[in-house]
């Protein structure tokens, strides 16, 4: 009898992702889903970024060096000098999305059995890339209660132990929109430093701050060998499909066994280096108007979900997600609910249970995320639906 392996048994499902059978089959039966469980926003991929790939004239399409075209990594250069990030070419290694830059910091420089520390709830795929690798979750559990506020250094300090290589961030956060304070960077900092571990900072959504503004672990001082920066275009140029990311360190060692896993998947995506080339070259200006229209998104969906009765949603500094408590008893039924069984003027909602964003087991059991990527008339529409499907749903409870 054929098995597969133990790796493949405790692989997570997505908690973004695996809700789509029904969300389709939703469809089929002729109601519209507003897809707020999942990060894809409707802002236009700019155009002049499109049109660099329609634009591109060369007879084949070759592979490109392993760490990403030259051509690409020196305009990046540029472009993260304005966030006061000063690298050279040979620290960055273009990815096949922050995805494989997660995978390939942790890959570096972690053994399996070694343990690395995440403030939960934390991006779900978190969890699966710890599985692939083969490392151990230590989750510090931050609460709805105190808006995902990193939790006391004491926290941290009672999960190190002899097997913690790292600690690992996105700031601002996905799934709570919790940005990162300088005086909650510099405890961290701190712990790398008395601990000699690793920080891998996932920074993904570092143009869409708004309450305070965005400050990088690479700019911290005395640490610098520490800092593993994790990268993506996906978010911040309305790209998701390109693939495209980064892996930036000053640590020539880990830059240098990053590279040998660059080597063995041959090259980052052709078209998408392209495209993210041309996006550098986008005006400053460029994220005022899309910040401006996340944050009104952002202003909509809280006010609307913290006026309907037992809901409660603190307010996100950054990203474009946030989490609410519902008067529910299960989120996991619920949002599998909405699809299968509920529709409010021929529309549904499609939520993620918050369940798996959480590492330790039950956290979360009354929570969703939500992404506020559709337009102002999209969200509202959608709180809607939620609003009469928490009136109608057979397991609400009171909080």
């Amino acid at each position: 009898m054929l098995s597969i392996s133990h790796r493949g048994h405790i692989m997570p499902t997505s908690p973004i992702r695996k809700l789509v059978p029904f969300a389709e089959a939703a469809q089929k039966k002729g109601i519209h889903v507003f897809h707020l469980n999942i990060g894809q926003p409707d802002i236009e991929t700019p155009k002049q970024t499109l049109d660099a790939v329609r634009n591109s004239d060369f007879k084949i399409l070759e592979y490109s060096h392993s760490a990403g075209n030259e051509s690409y990594r020196k305009k990046l250069i540029g472009y993260y000098a304005k966030s006061a990030i000063h690298i050279t070419t040979d620290e960055i290694i273009i990815t096949t999305g922050a995805s494989e830059a997660i995978l390939f910091g942790l890959m570096a420089c972690m053994d399996p059995g070694d343990e690395i520390i995440i403030p939960e709830p934390f991006y779900a795929n978190y969890n699966a890339f710890a599985v692939e690798v083969g490392v151990v979750v230590r989750p510090i559990t931050s609460t709805i209660d105190k808006s995902f506020a990193l939790p006391p250094i004491a926290e941290f300090e009672k999960a190190i132990t002899p097997k913690t290589k790292g600690i690992l961030i996105c700031n601002p956060n996905n799934p709570t929109g919790y940005l990162y304070s300088k005086e909650e960077m510099e405890i961290l900092k701190q712990i790398i430093i008395k601990h000699n571990l690793y920080l891998f900072a996932d920074e993904a959504y570092r143009e869409f701050c708004y309450e305070g503004s965005h400050t990088s672990f690479m700019t911290l001082t005395e640490v610098e060998n520490h800092i593993v920066l994790m990268d993506s275009i996906s978010k911040r140029y309305s790209a998701c499909g390109g693939r495209i990311g980064a892996l930036i360190t000053k640590n020539k060692e880990v830059l240098n066994s990053v590279m040998k896993f660059a080597q063995a998947r041959l090259s980052p995506p052709g078209f998408a280096q392209i495209l993210g080339e041309a996006a550098v070259d986008l005006p400053d200006n460029y994220f005022d108007e899309t910040k401006a229209e996340y944050k009104k998104r952002r202003d909509t969906i809280v006010k609307r979900l913290n006026s309907i009765p037992g809901v409660f949603c603190p307010n996100p500094g950054g990203a474009f997600y946030t989490i609410a408590r519902l008067p529910i008893d299960d989120a996991e039924n619920f949002c599998q609910w909405l699809l299968e069984s509920f529709s409010y003027n021929g529309q549904t909602i499609m939520l993620a249970p918050a369940g798996g964003f959480y590492s330790t087991p039950g956290l979360g059991k009354n929570e969703v995320r939500l992404a506020y990527v559709l337009n102002v008339t999209a969200i509202n529409s959608a709180m809607d639906c939620l609003e009469k499907a928490l009136e109608d749903y057979p397991g609400k409870i009171s909080i």
